[in-house]
């Protein structure tokens, strides 16, 4: 279900109920969706089993010294813009 921001605002106890029983909670503003409302259970399967999957992933790259980042020296194309 989605929601206007100020009623949101007003019924929030509803909106938390509503998250419980019937899943995610969209909140608009003019229109647009800015915010979810969801349960904890829901939350915490979206983090994972640890909540550290996403921390976990980017941690698991290359130290950045082992990054080659070196810039290709070779001249840049010429472009014609036929003026």
């Amino acid at each position: 279900m989605s929601w206007q921001l100020q009623e949101a605002k007003q019924k929030f106890s509803e909106v938390v109920n509503r998250s419980l029983a019937e899943g995610p909670q969209f909140v608009t503003r003019r229109g647009e969706e800015v915010a979810v409302i969801v349960s904890l259970e829901d939350y915490d399967r979206l983090l994972g089993e640890n909540g550290n999957e996403v921390k976990d992933f980017l941690l698991s790259g290359p130290e950045l010294p082992d990054l080659d980042i070196r810039r290709d020296e070779a001249p840049a194309r010429v472009v014609d813009f036929g003026s």
